[in-house]
């Protein structure tokens, strides 16, 4: 089998790369990333000589050190350390072994999700905190820095960027226990305005923040738009509630906390952008900004298919019915069930009723298979909507979630796409149980025939773009800040296809 000679420039540096063009593609992005000196979760992109993206494959041609590739880590930590092989060989094995251990008993006992929990946790601690991977995009974050998120009324500033004292590796427990203390420590500081303001547009940074910040900037959206006064809410309840809902999101590399803080801040920013608060009740804002919050509680990382055809409790227990989207009402109204928790303790039995009520319509409206059933229903209405029709604003009110649960690609793309390589990952593993425990394999899941640009693209035409233009339709202001955002993508993603097939056309004979 011949092999091919890669030259490439990578930190100011010309390197070469030597492969046979039957290895794997996993194989040719280890090659990359040891050059470029990148950890397992850092982001690279390969251009040509010409600066077009190319993809990182086997199919990557040939060429001289005139005509040398350019290579980037695009989402890097500065302060990161790449892991060591043997913390990637121990994760790689102890997945196999669960996928055995499913296999076998059809769920995983929790000393295996407790061994995968300290894996994830001493990544944590190599990696120095969490990663700061889009300090290179164009958007100036720099208000954004912990140095210039909280002020008092004091001189009291705290740095993000002061040396983090080393601590022992902490259980799970332990950890959680560590972001509530910070959480609560810092919700008494004010957040200045600046941040404040950003917090309300879509090109919000979320990987800027670890996540008792996320916490305080929570709080901040419930404060902001008056629900404490409004529903006689105590401010310690409401910082019990947004903890448990913290702790009830799972270590998984897509449906974590991170993406309930995004879908939740792109709620909120929705709400200030379409000026909603002056067209629906406060009770109906709340009713969206809690759903978001609460959309994908304790998800387990494998969507409904999987769950119907594994037969799996949560299947069985709803009747195959949104398994998922059910499961996570269920957790939300069982958190709101604690009395230390239960924001909704004080209203009255109507406010309480058209809450509960909201919330389930809104949560179960995440569920992709009601998509196009919801958005022919909302474009039936769209071209009449009036604001004094309940069974308008609760269509609306489910498009909204809609829109802010997979709104990634509205975002500037430095935010976005680390955010599409996490839900590739998850899709990769379940389609590798799948796989093993020989159910049905979702194709678009499969890693053996999913590519990153053609999955996106798919997406972006088919799914993104007809709901996003419909909002848009009722919301004109939306064009510039969801709409054309995600027209970009497609051109991005689809210039990266096609630079793909045309690797792919010239290798072949």
């Amino acid at each position: 089998m011949t092999t091919k000679i890669i030259h490439f420039m990578v930190n100011g540096k010309l390197e070469q790369a030597e492969f046979r063009a039957d290895c794997s593609a996993a194989d040719v992005r280890d090659v990359f990333r040891a050059a470029a000196e990148a950890g397992p979760h850092h982001i690279l992109k390969m251009y040509n000589s010409s600066g077009s993206v190319v993809n990182i494959s086997p199919r990557l041609e040939a060429n001289s050190e005139r005509s040398y590739y350019r290579l980037e880590v695009v989402a890097s930590d500065l302060q990161s350390v790449a892991m060591p092989p043997e913390l990637d060989d121990m994760e790689y094995r102890l997945h196999h072994l669960e996928s055995k251990v499913m296999e076998d008993m059809g769920k995983s006992p929790d000393i295996m999700c407790e061994l995968k929990s300290h894996v994830e946790s001493f990544k944590r601690k190599l990696e120095v905190g969490q990663p700061h991977e889009h300090r290179g995009s164009q958007q100036s974050v720099e208000h954004l820095s912990w140095m210039g998120l909280f002020k008092d009324d004091g001189d009291q500033q705290l740095s993000k960027f002061s040396p983090k004292p080393k601590t022992p590796q902490l259980s799970v427990q332990e950890e959680r226990q560590q972001v509530r203390r910070k959480f609560l420590n810092m919700s008494s500081l004010q957040v200045t305005e600046e941040v404040r303001e950003h917090l309300k547009t879509p090109i919000f940074d979320n990987w800027q923040w670890e996540e008792a910040e996320m916490l305080v900037l929570l709080q901040v959206m419930y404060m902001d738009l008056d629900f404490l006064t409004a529903f006689h809410i105590e401010l310690e309840v409401l910082q019990n509630f947004l903890f448990e809902v913290y702790c009830h999101y799972n270590n998984i590399p897509f449906h974590n906390f991170q993406h309930c803080f995004c879908v939740t801040q792109m709620m909120y920013g929705l709400i200030w952008l379409t000026d909603l608060r002056n067209k629906l009740g406060r009770i109906d804002l709340f009713v969206m900004l809690t759903s978001a919050l609460c959309h994908d509680l304790d998800h387990p990382g494998y969507n409904n298919v999987y769950q119907i055809n594994a037969q799996t409790d949560l299947a069985l227990r709803y009747n195959d019915i949104s398994p998922l989207e059910n499961h996570h009402c269920a957790v939300a109204f069982g958190i709101l069930s604690k009395p230390e928790c239960n924001i909704l303790n004080n209203l009255t039995c109507e406010q309480y009723k058209h809450i509960r009520g909201g919330m389930i319509r809104c949560i179960l409206a995440t569920d992709m298979a009601r998509h196009n059933e919801i958005l022919n229903k909302f474009k039936l209405i769209q071209p009449v909507f009036d604001f004094t029709n309940k069974e308008h604003k609760e269509v609306l009110m489910k498009i909204m979630v809609k829109v802010s649960d997979i709104s990634n690609e509205a975002r500037p793309m430095a935010v976005a796409e680390p955010w599409l390589d996490c839900l590739l990952q998850e899709f990769f593993n379940q389609s590798d149980t799948e796989k093993l425990k020989g159910l049905p394999v979702t194709p678009f899941m499969d890693r053996d025939k999913v590519s990153k640009p053609s999955s996106q693209t798919s997406f972006i035409r088919f799914v993104l773009l007809p709901l996003f233009s419909e909002l848009t339709k009722l919301f004109p202001c939306l064009e510039q800040h969801i709409l054309e955002p995600v027209r970009r993508a497609l051109k991005y993603y689809s210039d990266m296809e096609r630079a793909s097939k045309g690797e792919e056309g010239a290798t072949k004979p």
